[in-house]
């Protein structure tokens, strides 16, 4: 699915929030091909020390800087073919407390973005969404769906650059998401916390994520949100596996107290990742599907509500293999 090498040769790139989980992944991945240069745009000093240290590639271009700062992105962005738009305040309970600057940083940070690949003349944009944007609930999706249509909207008035989106479910073991605290809570001995028993979500791994972005960047003709067919799984099934895997592999303790505290503030109890209204406007690519927003309404042909909560969920044998495969 990932893009070959010659769609990258000789390429200046620029990845915000590349000190991130998605970011240095796909940093890494990009370091693999023939790019001239990889500009990692972070506002987080040692997390873009730490991607100097463990990568060592010459080809790296540290740029120490926000995306609300429209000076420093037009500057960041001077020479460069692709983008690859990472950067966002993605955790729902903070964006609640704090709405303003959710909105600033995804997006006034995005049209920022999005100005500067238009005054530089970037070929392409790959902004990257989540499935929170689709009926948002929260202030971190409603933030995320504006950002997703002033990136589509980028198009109608853009010459000569290319805007698109990914749209992602949860990304599994990235930083702040619930495996690495699972883990912690079992390491220290539980207990194990839940929110809901029947919460569930839409998953996908890093490496799926960030060949998804790739796959974009190499296809897209603008116009379009790119969304891999992914499994969704039970949350509480997730932390019996992580149980399991941490006793088989770290030798943790086998029974551990599981603990429900309750829905955060913003959570959903399912995701969607793809709305009713964007049924017919769907492309099957075989691996994901494409989204075109400004495709004449054809009748669409998913026969089911695309959520979590209305798909087979993994089971527990399935759960540990991505666990196993993945290395978590």
């Amino acid at each position: 699915m990932e893009a070959g090498n010659e769609a990258f040769a000789e390429k200046n790139i620029l990845v915000t929030g590349g000190a991130g989980s998605i970011g240095r992944e796909l940093v890494k991945k990009i370091l693999s091909k023939d790019v001239r240069s990889v500009r990692v745009l972070d506002n987080n000093e040692t997390g873009l020390y730490d991607v100097a240290l463990d990568f060592g590639d010459p080809r790296i271009r540290l740029l120490l800087g926000d995306i609300t700062n429209e000076k420093r992105m037009m500057r960041a962005m001077q020479d460069v073919d692709l983008v690859f738009h990472t950067a966002a305040l993605k955790h729902v309970p903070i964006c609640e407390y704090n709405p303003f600057e959710a909105a600033e940083i995804n997006v006034r940070g995005t049209q920022n973005c999005i100005d500067a690949a238009i005054a530089n003349d970037v070929e392409k944009m790959i902004f990257v969404s989540t499935d929170k944007a689709v009926s948002p609930f929260n202030v971190m999706g409603a933030t995320k769906l504006v950002a997703e249509r002033l990136t589509i909207a980028a198009n109608t008035y853009s010459i000569s650059t290319k805007f698109s989106c990914v749209r992602f479910g949860n990304v599994l073991n990235s930083r702040g998401s619930v495996i690495p605290i699972f883990k912690k809570q079992i390491f220290s001995g539980g207990p194990l916390t839940i929110t809901d028993l029947s919460m569930t979500r839409f998953i996908m791994t890093i490496s799926q994520a960030v060949d998804l972005i790739l796959q974009c960047s190499h296809e897209t003709t603008g116009d379009e949100i790119f969304v891999l067919k992914m499994p969704a799984l039970n949350i509480q099934d997730l932390a019996h596996a992580m149980i399991d895997y941490c006793h088989d592999i770290y030798k943790s303790p086998e029974m551990i107290h599981m603990e429900t505290i309750g829905v955060r503030p913003g959570e959903k109890l399912s995701e969607e990742l793809i709305s009713k209204d964007e049924f017919g406007k769907l492309e099957d690519r075989g691996n994901y599907f494409v989204i075109r927003r400004n495709k004449n309404e054809q009748p669409g042909f998913l026969n089911f509500s695309y959520s979590s909560d209305s798909v087979a969920l993994l089971s527990h044998k399935k759960i540990l293999k991505i666990l196993y495969e993945n290395k978590i």
